[in-house]
């Protein structure tokens, strides 16, 4: 699939903004302190990727009922829903200058009754775009980080009306920020989920 950027303009996906907060001083200490342990640009991806996805939990997972949005607060918190978890790892690689898009898939909900909008990253490397998942991994979900082929958490089935989005956001899409916003607690969230996109 081809990613397409929805702002031509590189440096949309370095931006900072009050959900990819990457100014903030905890997503600051973060990225320094992963990137003490890289010898590159790709190693601090990959280590940044590895954080989110394991020691931040998904909060559905972990039945964590706090919903968190803000990238500095995902990680101050530690929890988040994967559009949480997408956005702190946008806020690390963008504080590391890497650019970083948002991107969705519309997936079945969990309880099989419709769907519901995934969030995910895409980084730029050598060029491309790559997609990358760190909802985190469970029984059945392996998601690993990879310029070389996707290993991504779940595989749109176009059968049951899965899809893939290909457009790259250098922010979150409205709908998904505004369920984030308005729900008091995750089990509310998991029921206003965006159905898609």
């Amino acid at each position: 699939m081809e990613l397409i950027q929805e702002n031509p303009d590189l440096s949309a996906y370095l931006a900072a903004d009050e959900v990819i907060d990457h100014d903030h001083p905890v997503v600051r200490k973060t990225a320094a302190r992963l990137a003490k342990e890289a010898e590159d640009s790709y190693a601090y991806a990959r280590l940044a990727f590895e954080f989110v996805r394991d020691a931040i939990p998904h909060s559905q997972d972990s039945g964590d009922p706090r919903v968190t949005w803000r990238a500095s607060d995902v990680l101050e918190q530690g929890t988040g829903i994967c559009y949480a978890k997408a956005h702190a790892l946008t806020a690390l690689l963008r504080a590391e200058d890497i650019p970083t898009g948002l991107c969705y898939q519309r997936l079945l909900h969990d309880d099989g009754a419709g769907h519901a909008v995934h969030g995910l990253v895409a980084v730029r490397f050598g060029g491309a775009w790559h997609r990358q998942d760190p909802r985190g991994n469970k029984p059945g979900v392996d998601a690993r980080f990879s310029l070389d082929g996707e290993r991504l958490a779940f595989l749109p089935d176009p059968a049951s009306g899965e899809v893939d989005y290909p457009v790259l956001h250098a922010q979150p899409h409205p709908a998904v920020l505004a369920a984030l916003k308005a729900a008091p607690d995750r089990p509310h969230l998991w029921q206003a989920l965006p159905a898609g996109l």
